[in-house]
């Protein structure tokens, strides 16, 4: 039997219409339109985002996966509040996002802890006097990500694994509406990254805060997502969205699973219509 290399896409939901398994809950809608985000070099401008028009729905776990240089980090960062000199706009519960704030937090690459600090006080960084005049509330986080015992430790005496998990549950800490990871495994090694995976999911089902994930690894997308959102560069837009309606626990040897893999993996390897130049797109 040949084997589909695509499987059915939505490229746009109804704001009443959530994909399965997703419940409607605190988590945070998330709007975004951007008509274009410039760098600027010394030698020319480039276009780095292109009319990228995307709903993160509440309670949804959404990855964002493509090839290096296709904005992905830099589209995280709109929506963090990081970046704000791009035309359009982004919005949070249809406030528009004009900064950071503890209603989206953010888990970098690397773990980014105060090596002067313990656990406890790493989680609590931030804070406001009233978010850590009950420790039992940073307690609550620590115990989330299964750390309560390395409560005062320090930074150098964890692992790679659990110092992402510190950096996870200070993100959870300010009770965001939206948690956003930008490739946040990726310098784990295979097993732990798993390990990692699951606990991060488990973490989500527990909250059911709605979560934006970055990542290369194609395999990560699929097992975590319920919308997988494949970008294409030069300039950065949103290429396919690929719906991952899987049960969970997910299966990462199973047939379903695989199909999916191939079809998101299709679209990440086949070039995209060559775009106008940066300077072109100026006229």
């Amino acid at each position: 039997m040949e084997l589909p290399t695509s499987l059915p896409v939505e490229r746009a939901w109804s704001k009443d219409r959530l994909p399965n398994g997703v419940r409607a809950c605190a988590g945070g809608t998330v709007d975004i339109e951007i008509s274009r985000k410039m760098f600027y070099t010394a030698s020319q401008p480039l276009l780095v985002l292109q009319n990228v028009s995307l709903a993160i729905h509440p309670g949804e776990f959404g990855c964002i996966v493509g090839g290096s240089g296709c904005g992905k980090t830099t589209l995280l960062r709109i929506v963090a509040g990081l970046e704000t000199d791009f035309e359009g706009t982004v919005s949070l519960d249809g406030h528009r996002i004009t900064g950071p704030s503890l209603e989206r937090g953010v888990v970098f690459q690397e773990h980014r802890l105060l090596p002067w600090l313990t656990v406890r006080k790493n989680v609590a960084f931030g804070k406001t006097e009233k978010d850590k005049a009950a420790s039992s509330g940073v307690s609550h986080y620590l115990e989330l990500v299964g750390l309560s015992e390395f409560a005062d430790a320090y930074p150098h005496q964890l692992s790679g694994g659990m110092s992402q998990r510190v950096a996870i549950a200070r993100a959870l800490a300010g009770r965001p509406e939206v948690l956003l990871l930008d490739e946040p495994f990726a310098a784990l090694d295979a097993l732990t990254r798993t390990r990692m995976q699951e606990e991060l999911l488990r973490i989500w089902q527990a909250q059911r805060t709605t979560v934006l994930l970055v990542t290369h690894d194609i395999e990560e997308a699929v097992f975590l997502a319920d919308r997988i959102i494949v970008m294409s560069p030069q300039p950065g837009t949103v290429r396919r969205i690929v719906n991952v309606d899987l049960t969970r626990p997910r299966d990462r040897t199973g047939y379903d699973f695989a199909q999916i893999r191939k079809s998101v993996l299709t679209e990440f390897f086949t070039p995209a219509t060559p775009s106008r130049t940066a300077l072109e797109s100026l006229e």
